[in-house]
């Protein structure tokens, strides 16, 4: 079986950490003994062509120096911070046109799986009817898309309904997002997650595992964040959040990853009177990243919505965190409870709400017991709902469907 996944940004080296879910799918669909391959935008006019050894067609969009709407941020948020990027779609749509064609013309794919089907439905389309109509076309919502035509393009909310019917099959990443695609679809929509990038199988030791620790704690406690610095992520939260653990516990934070909202967040530890517990690491490789996950003892995903109305599609990075025995605790908003079961797999909070926050880093750390069974109950339901083979399971079963469906169109087409 031949797939073409289509993606707003892929890695653009070995080492990259952009859309890690996507390149561990992939690999995961090769080690299956399908033939993958990736249709992605360039990123200043280049971009890697083949990524452990997947083939990646870049098309261009615009002059390399401006080849920047993707990749560096999601592109709902570089269009919302500077509106002036919108210039670059028409080139975009263009320049994934004709590479939608030729793909679909040259070597059509037997599956063709466009993910933010807005806008890539229309790139489905296209190598669909270059293939003459024998491509498949599976999309997959990541919720981004459809909340931000629900609250910024509600004109465009047609064109939601065109992409889940052009499609042959539709997939979503969370219930939370089943929800909102099913305003638009009939029947049921598969929710489909994806899996951690990064694992660690071996059984977490600590400062919470075992005994509990003494009061009050000398040895600090090691807050951990992922993710890139945008609004929705909330780590303005966490940073207000420290500042009230630090009234009991002795505690800092660790905060991976960069983003438009770095020097903010700097500001906002100044504000706080955290500075000094607080560091910023920037982006790391995937070895570094494995090491703070293993020498920090609580993982935090604050998220809330930001101005867009967007927030976490998902939260894969709990999974990651989960996969190395960390307990979790997150915000209750999109798809997070799917992967957060409040005091069964971890804590959640209500978005924003730093007090909160900071209560839940402290009971974490005062309930070592309580806390180590959540970390046990976690691990048995990421394995169970999100191990990778059960998600690849899941998707094959979509991808025979699709291209049954494709095939019993064309029959019926071509019936007289």
């Amino acid at each position: 079986m031949r797939v073409v996944h289509v993606a707003t940004a892929f890695p653009r080296y070995d080492g990259d950490i952009i859309t890690p879910w996507l390149g561990t799918l992939l690999l995961g669909l090769k080690e299956r003994g399908l033939e993958v391959s990736v249709l992605a935008p360039a990123y200043r006019g280049g971009g890697a062509t083949e990524w452990r050894g997947i083939p990646v067609r870049r098309f261009r969009y615009a002059p390399a120096w401006l080849e920047t709407l993707t990749h560096d941020e999601a592109t709902p948020d570089r269009l919302h911070a500077q509106p002036a990027y919108a210039a670059l779609l028409p080139g975009y749509m263009l320049g994934g046109s004709f590479a939608s064609q030729a793909l679909g013309a040259d070597n059509p794919p037997d599956i063709v799986h466009v993910h933010w089907p807005l806008p890539h439905a229309w790139f489905g389309a296209l190598v669909q009817a270059a293939s003459d109509g024998h491509t498949a076309v599976v999309s997959t919502f990541h919720s981004v898309e459809v909340r931000w035509v629900e609250r910024r393009l509600r004109w465009a909310r047609p064109l939601l309904s065109w992409s889940v019917e052009l499609s042959d099959a539709v997939t979503v990443n969370s219930t939370a997002t089943a929800a909102a695609v099913g305003r638009y679809a009939a029947g049921d929509v598969p929710v489909i997650p994806f899996s951690a990038a990064v694992s660690d199988e071996r059984t977490p030791t600590g400062p919470i595992n075992g005994s509990p620790p003494p009061s009050p704690r000398q040895d600090p406690v090691r807050l951990l964040f992922v993710g890139r610095l945008v609004d929705r992520k909330g780590v303005h939260v966490l940073i207000r959040a420290l500042a009230q653990v630090r009234e009991h516990l002795n505690a800092t934070l660790t905060v991976i990853g960069h983003g438009p909202k770095a020097a903010e967040l700097r500001a906002e530890a100044i504000r706080a009177g955290v500075e000094s517990s607080v560091r910023f690491a920037g982006f790391v490789d995937e070895e570094e990243l494995a090491s703070a996950y293993r020498t920090s003892d609580i993982f935090v995903l604050p998220a809330v919505v930001d101005a867009k109305g967007d927030t976490e599609g998902l939260g894969v990075v709990l999974l990651e965190a989960m996969e190395f025995g960390l307990p979790v605790i997150a915000s209750d908003t999109g798809g997070i409870p799917d992967i957060v079961r409040h005091d069964e797999t971890g804590l959640l909070v209500p978005p924003g709400d730093a007090a909160a926050l900071a209560r839940a880093v402290i009971q974490v750390i005062r309930h070592p017991e309580a806390t180590m069974a959540r970390v046990e109950q976690g691990r048995t339901h990421i394995r169970n709902h999100f191990g990778l083979q059960g998600v690849l399971d899941r998707l094959l079963r979509v991808y025979e469907g699709a291209i049954a469906s494709r095939k019993g169109s064309a029959s019926a087409t071509a019936t007289p």
